[in-house]
């Protein structure tokens, strides 16, 4: 079946036949996430139905507090792709603006699910909560299905050493350099995608090229100075990178990921880049001068180049 992008509910045209749908914020499309999606796809086989993920953008807490929210895991085509190589269908992106927020419980209902998509079978997280003030829940989904002629599933709570998997502790590891117990949460390591765009040469100016990478959102989900590998046009390049907001160049508002690769030369400008955590060097620092940085830069360099001499 054809990948299907749509975006705000005024663009649907659902099919006569319904779809198996979930909805969710599904940062980071963990393993959590992943169990949700195995169940639509095992449901959607069975009705014989478009699997269907309905998402949100803004993330609604971003919606409500800004810069306060979360660092987000992943940018909305990351998402996108994610859930696509997960084998979703069509994927409802619902834009949350003050019309979504102001809807009720039993609006949301109707006009996204009965309405908007046609639902037939509903799968859900076992904490999802929906509508104005949340207080849409399992149990009113389930009525509503009883009603309107759609089954809702509830799934398990997905753990690890007893704890719930979710989006919250992915971001808690990252922000400790537990890469490896990330990549256990995600089911695969972290990485940030981006296209590299054209900077202000600073690097190149220092004898230290980058390739850059503008995150587009309020707060990164790491922060500091990191060994990573690079995957550029079926290549994996060794290199150290930067994430944050230039301290002591005082030139950047949101987070910029900054990648220097070690013993590289060539044009990355345009091209889509996916850049591998391995491991953390050091925090993000504002120093004296462009000469305190640069001293630092070739130590975080020399560090990278023993971490991969090791590896």
């Amino acid at each position: 079946m054809t990948r299907t992008f749509i975006r705000g509910l005024h663009n649907l045209h659902p099919p006569t036949s319904g779809c198996v749908a979930t909805i969710g914020t599904f940062d980071g499309i963990h393993l959590g996430h992943q169990a949700i999606v195995a169940q639509v796809k095992q449901r959607a086989t069975v009705y014989r139905l478009p699997s269907v993920a309905m998402i949100f953008e803004p993330h609604p807490r971003e919606y409500f507090t800004r810069e306060k929210a979360p660092a987000r895991l992943m940018r909305l085509r990351e998402k996108a792709e994610a859930l696509y190589d997960l084998g979703i269908d069509r994927i409802v992106c619902l834009q949350f603006n003050r019309t979504l927020r102001t809807l009720d419980a039993r609006e949301f209902i109707q006009r996204v699910l009965v309405e908007g998509v046609r639902v037939r079978c509903l799968v859900v997280g076992d904490d999802f909560r929906f509508g104005c003030d949340r207080a849409g829940d399992s149990d009113m989904l389930k009525a509503a299905g009883r009603e309107n002629g759609f089954d809702v599933i509830d799934t398990c709570t997905i753990e690890q050493d007893g704890r719930r998997i979710s989006s919250s502790w992915v971001r808690e590891e990252l922000e400790a350099g537990n890469f490896a117990k990330a990549a256990q949460l995600l089911g695969k390591p972290f990485t940030i995608t981006g296209r590299v765009v054209h900077g202000q040469r600073l690097g190149s100016q220092l004898g230290v090229p980058t390739a850059n990478v503008h995150l587009k959102r309020f707060r990164a989900p790491l922060t500091g100075v990191f060994v990573v590998e690079v995957c550029c046009d079926g290549e994996r390049l060794p290199g150290v990178a930067n994430v944050g907001v230039r301290p002591t160049v005082g030139d950047l508002v949101e987070p910029l990921l900054e990648v220097h690769l070690l013993d590289w030369q060539g044009d990355m400008y345009g091209k889509r880049i996916v850049v591998e955590f391995l491991e953390k060097i050091r925090e993000e620092k504002q120093f004296s001068g462009v000469d305190e940085l640069l001293e630092h830069i070739h130590a975080d360099i020399d560090y990278a180049r023993a971490f991969f001499a090791r590896h």
